[in-house]
């Protein structure tokens, strides 16, 4: 019989070699494996999944024992990703035996484990060999499957990738280039800056041996010499403080503006990313990298950088000069040069390595912030205060555990280079001394040698103390360029077609979307009129919210095409196109501001009156005109202010304003109370008509006056038709329909029970 190719045990991870070689069982030959990322609580972890040709094996790094599932009948190992994350869940008939969680970096590796596992199953179950497995390729390195289509490994790929250097700063240019006449002038102002401090120490030279060593073997002091000398020295430190002064604020001028060129540009690319990227980002790690990390990279380049390069000017000059004054005393001057390289290069990955963790933690903590505070409420409401606690004191915790790891190695490497250069003045004060006895030099060249070694190790001194501070710059540099370099998946057309009105129509041709690997919605054909009003039904999950996605275009479709007047939406420059589209959505989003700057956010240029107009189409005014100061009463955060329905209803008002040709209502009273649900009813009632309407609600009642009512289910168009057409075919929307007729009776039931037993106890 013909067997499935297999990979040896010496192509695993190395990490898990040791750990596997005790537990394959005779013969037995490994075909797929994926590597975990992730605990159940999200956290970094290490583990590994195995598919064998006889089992299943799994273990977590920080699990002693290893878990084994034979290939039996029933056996079912899935898939499925949410927000970035990927699970991988291993059944039998009667429950979840196991499930793991990994990063969707790894996705192509979890496919080739369920493929493989599912080869196996059917060869043990049935004993055929599946025809798709006799033709299918393996890496030669790793044994991971690989498709047809694939020349290259992802997995290897990956375990081959090798951290950004801190070459990755000079993508910095990019930024800096506008400014290069700026930075030129701050160059030549640091080189003479720089000069000028040299100029002291030269001046001792001869203010020792021809003023002050002669005046103690007896010889009188030479007055305007020694003005000569002392007016050189004033001279020399008010010309290197103003020259200073001069470069610093240049430079400082520079960082600013190339940091808040690179704080602008960043969010503006972040802005135009695609709704997917979000959904797999936390909020507190994009907001940590554009606040956090650019503050950093300015930091980096207004100061340290600016030390690094008059750091660098020093040492040269001084070694020019000490190298002329006298050549071996400067030898052994620079002996300890190449020992501190050599320490610089040593610990330069580490640290890199260990501030790339340190970011990476700190967005942690940032998110763990950034879901605590705007959701208080919830918390509040639900007595988690100790709980969100913990969980900020554990991310804490893990922040503080990976910067004392960074912490040893820096804490051993700026003792050992300031040893050496105490070490190196010592060697300088030994061979000066001997010089001098030998007649080769004379106290005045040895003490202006001890000054210029002063400088020069403080200097050095200060180059091994910015090897942390550029590695953190680094690091924070590729955690800005991850966001740059990310290529949003609704590009603009390259050759848009501009609308200036449209009218409305809108037609889905064999309409096909999946998120990561699993299908949403498959084959969709629809032709939406204009003026026309359908509603969109089904269970959670049909794929209702998905079509409102791709027909806004915050995603795009995998297959087929959606068009709007005859015109591929992927044609249009989205920002026209989204201008003729009105969304409504269950949680309306409000920002801090005033309710007139929130009605008009579609539209700031608009008047007070067009504002107003909006209000009251929306059934809003009197409420609003309630309120303290009216329009510019302050709606709080996320419109904390105002009630649920409140917010609703200025959401409207802000649809209404701008006066879309197409209108989505994504459950917009599903979330309110019936008398709410009336007024807002009536306001959805002004702004759809005359527009082209897509709605989705739980509640099919309110459905009934639509034109059409589209049915999905499982990604797929089940039923079309009107609530009379639709309940007489007796389908899937009638018994959809009177499922949720019978809860609703049921809760109408409980309500009155409940009312009757408390007047009763009120009797009694």
């Amino acid at each position: 019989m013909q067997q499935l190719p297999h990979s040896s045990l010496s192509n695993l991870p190395s990490a898990w070699l040791n750990a596997l070689s005790s537990q394959l069982i005779n013969e037995e030959s490994i075909l797929a494996w994926l590597e975990i990322d992730l605990d159940h609580q999200l956290h970094f972890a290490t583990g590994i999944v195995i598919a064998t040709d006889k089992r299943v094996l799994a273990k977590m790094a920080d699990d002693g024992t290893w878990q084994t599932w034979t290939y039996q009948q029933g056996l079912q190992l899935t898939q499925r990703d949410h927000a970035g994350v990927g699970c991988l869940e291993l059944f039998d008939p009667q429950a979840r035996l196991a499930f793991w969680r990994y990063r969707l970096s790894n996705v192509m590796a979890a496919n080739r484990l369920i493929e493989c596992f599912s080869q196996q199953l059917d060869y043990h179950v049935s004993g055929k060999l599946p025809e798709s497995s006799q033709t299918s390729a393996q890496c030669p390195h790793c044994g991971a499957f690989l498709s047809a289509e694939q020349d290259e490994c992802p997995v290897c790929e990956k375990q081959n990738h090798i951290p950004p250097s801190t070459w990755v700063l000079l993508r910095l240019w990019r930024f800096a280039k506008p400014y290069k006449g700026r930075l030129l002038i701050g160059f030549l102002l640091t080189l003479c800056s720089t000069a000028a401090t040299l100029v002291p120490p030269y001046l001792t030279m001869p203010l020792m041996d021809n003023i002050l060593i002669p005046y103690q073997n007896g010889k009188p002091i030479d007055t305007d010499l020694v003005q000569f000398y002392l007016s050189g020295l004033l001279g020399a430190a008010i010309l290197a403080w103003m020259l200073g002064w001069a470069r610093t604020y240049m430079l400082a001028l520079v960082s600013e503006r190339i940091g808040a060129d690179l704080r602008t540009t960043t969010y503006e690319h972040l802005l135009n990313l695609s709704q997917e990227y979000f959904g797999g980002k936390r909020t507190g790690d994009l907001m940590a990298r554009i606040g956090a990390e650019t503050d950093r990279i300015n930091l980096f380049i207004s100061l340290h950088l600016l030390d690094f390069a008059t750091d660098v000017i020093m040492i040269c000059m001084t070694a020019i000069i000490l190298v002329s004054i006298n050549p071996w005393l400067a030898l052994v001057t620079l002996l300890p040069l190449p020992i501190i390289a050599w320490l610089i290069h040593l610990v330069r990955d580490r640290l890199r390595i260990g501030f790339e963790k340190v970011d990476r933690i700190w967005a942690e903590v940032n998110n763990v912030l950034a879901d605590t505070i705007p959701g208080i409420r919830v918390v509040k409401a639900f007595a988690q205060e100790k709980r969100e606690a913990a969980r900020f004191h554990a991310a804490n915790q893990r922040n503080l555990q990976i910067n004392d790891r960074v912490n040893r190695i820096w804490s051993l490497f700026t003792p050992t280079v300031t040893l050496l250069t105490e070490v190196g003045l010592l060697v300088v004060w030994v061979f000066g001394i001997w010089q001098i006895s030998q007649d080769e030099i004379t106290v005045g060249v040895l003490t202006a040698f001890l000054a210029y070694i002063g400088r020069f190790y403080i200097r050095l001194d200060s180059m091994s103390r910015i090897v942390s501070i550029t590695q953190k710059a680094a690091a924070g540099t590729k955690r800005i360029f991850d966001i740059l370099d990310h290529v949003s998946s609704v590009p603009e057309s390259a050759n848009p077609v501009h609308l200036p009105t449209i009218q409305g129509q809108i037609e889905l041709r064999h309409v096909g979307f999946r998120y990561g690997t699993r299908s949403i919605t498959r084959d969709i054909n629809l032709v939406i009129q204009p003026g026309e009003m359908i509603g969109l039904v089904g269970h959670s999950g049909s794929g209702k919210s998905t079509l409102v996605n791709l027909i806004c275009r915050f995603y795009d479709v995998t297959e087929g095409a959606i068009l709007v007047d005859g015109h591929d939406i992927r044609t249009l420059p989205l920002a026209e196109y989204r201008k003729h589209i009105g969304l409504v959505l269950q949680e309306p989003f409000l920002f801090f501001g005033t309710i007139a700057e929130n009605i008009a956010y579609g539209k700031p240029d608009a008047t007070r009156a067009e504002i107003v107009a909006a209000a009251r189409a929306a059934h809003a005014h009197e409420f609003i005109l309630r309120l303290p100061h009216g329009y510019d009463s302050l709606v709080g955060e996320r419109g904390q202010a105002l009630s649920g329905g409140e917010r609703q209803r200025i959401s409207i008002a802000r649809a209404l304003l701008i006066n879309p040709r197409i209108l989505i209502l994504d459950e917009a009273t599903s979330s309110v109370d019936t008398t709410t649900e009336k007024d807002i009813q009536k306001a959805l009632d002004n702004l759809v008509r005359g527009r082209t309407t897509i709605a989705i609600a739980h509640r099919l009642s309110t459905l009934r006056e639509a034109n059409r009512l589209i049915v999905l289910d499982r990604g797929k168009i089940v039923e079309i038709g009107n609530h009379a057409e639709l309940m007489a075919r007796e389908g899937f929307y009638h018994r959809l329909y009177l499922a949720q007729a019978r809860n609703v009776d049921e809760e109408e039931r409980a309500l009155i029970s409940a009312a009757e037993h408390s007047i009763a106890g009120e009797h009694k």
